[in-house]
């Protein structure tokens, strides 16, 4: 927001650190240790600072063994627990950073919290506690598991919305794009992360994996393999990029998975990697639109003037990277170099790189924001694409959902 908190400086760190600019790391870590303040009267998303703040110093913390990233991210955590101060344990979506007071989105289904970000504290929050010796950050996430394994779920779908007063779901819209998608996530890598001892996890992942497969999975006519979204009883025919980050959770998922369908699941990522490459392909720039459908004739294609920009996401190459770590088909290096050259040229300016309003458009405007995901994940993940296996093997490295790896905790 308008605060003073350097979020591409704090985003960006490991990603400087693993391509070996060293020079450029020091300088991010002496504003930290100078700059960053969190006492800040300043109302923040818990989920944002989450993964981008605490996730970023984090993994600057276990790549570099600089103490001042782990205070850091510590001194911040503390900010956010106020938020958990909800008749449920279901945190607030905001929390003012100076005065603890919480609330939700004004938009959100009747004062509801939401999936994807209640949902999206696991993997930071037990690093915190493991760091710390503090089980305070583990109790609390591990609550919110407890409430939801609880929870009815409508065709065992889980519902986007939550309200934080009653505890009940509102309305019964389900996603893996944006308001879900890294709940589901977060349930795997919980599970990734504890060496696989979290087996509970796991369960819930593959639960909601097959009910996501047999209610929102649908082939188009042209043989397009995409995830729709539930709405009121019925299915939209309509992908947003945010899902295309899918394909790499399948694929990182098939290892582990029920009745022996890791063929299955590495399968339906490649089907996913697929389709988001031909959301890409089928526009003038090379560049995914924000949202596509799967309508009569039209597929993978954005049909809404509010749905054809780019903000330099990263979930398409996310996936291409787990396809390329799992699969080694030299399709998806080409894909992602595909990506990198059309970014490079519709994308850079003066000051970095912007996103563009339409990629459909051949002379296409910029919204002039550098998000600061694009330093995070987009050319984190395109660098690990064209580098060896040995950089953060998945192995010993769990991605939090901004790109974030922190180890697994053996």
């Amino acid at each position: 927001g308008n605060s003073q908190l350097g979020a591409t400086i704090v985003d960006a760190l490991d990603t400087l650190y693993i391509m070996g600019l060293h020079d450029e790391f020091r300088e991010g870590q002496e504003w930290i240790d100078k700059n960053l303040d969190f006492s800040v009267n300043s109302e923040v998303s818990v989920f944002e600072v989450n993964i981008r703040f605490i996730g970023g110093l984090l993994a600057a913390y276990y790549l570099s063994g600089q103490e001042v990233f782990k205070i850091k991210a510590v001194q911040l955590a503390g900010k956010l627990l106020p938020a958990f101060n909800t008749p449920t344990g279901i945190p607030w979506a905001m929390v003012n950073l100076k005065s603890g007071v919480g609330r939700n989105w004004g938009w959100a289904s009747a004062g509801s919290s939401i999936l994807a970000e209640f949902g999206t504290l696991h993997m930071e929050f037990v690093h915190l506690s493991y760091l710390t010796g503090d089980p305070v950050y583990y109790n609390k996430v591990m609550h919110i598991r407890k409430l939801l394994q609880k929870m009815d779920r409508p065709n065992g779908l889980y519902p986007n919305y939550l309200n934080p007063r009653t505890g009940r779901w509102g309305q019964h819209h389900t996603s893996v794009g944006g308001l879900g998608d890294s709940f589901y996530e977060y349930l795997l890598k919980a599970w990734l992360m504890s060496d696989k001892m979290d087996t509970e996890a796991r369960k819930m992942y593959d639960d909601a994996i097959e009910a996501i497969e047999k209610h929102l999975i649908r082939k188009s006519n042209g043989g397009l393999t995409f995830i729709g979204e539930w709405k009121n009883g019925h299915l939209e025919r309509k992908m947003g990029h945010l899902t295309c980050f899918a394909g790499g959770m399948f694929a990182l998922g098939a290892d582990g998975s029920r009745d022996d369908k890791a063929g299955h699941y590495l399968q339906l990522g490649a089907e996913i990697a697929h389709t988001c490459h031909e959301s890409y392909d089928r526009t003038t720039l090379k560049l995914g639109p924000e949202a596509f459908k799967f309508d009569g004739g039209v597929e993978a294609v954005a049909v809404r003037q509010n749905e054809k920009y780019y903000i330099l996401r990263p979930e398409v190459i996310e996936t291409y990277w787990y396809m390329w770590r799992f699969t080694h088909d030299p399709k998806y290096r080409q894909w992602g170099w595909e990506a990198t050259q059309a970014i490079d040229k519709y994308c850079r300016v003066s000051g970095g790189f912007s996103g563009v309003k339409d990629v459909y458009s051949s002379s296409p405007t910029y919204d002039d924001v550098q998000q600061s995901f694009f330093l995070a994940e987009t050319l984190k993940y395109l660098y690990l694409l064209f580098s060896n296996d040995d950089l953060l093997p998945l192995d010993n490295w769990v991605f939090n959902t901004e790109a974030h790896p922190l180890p697994v905790l053996h």
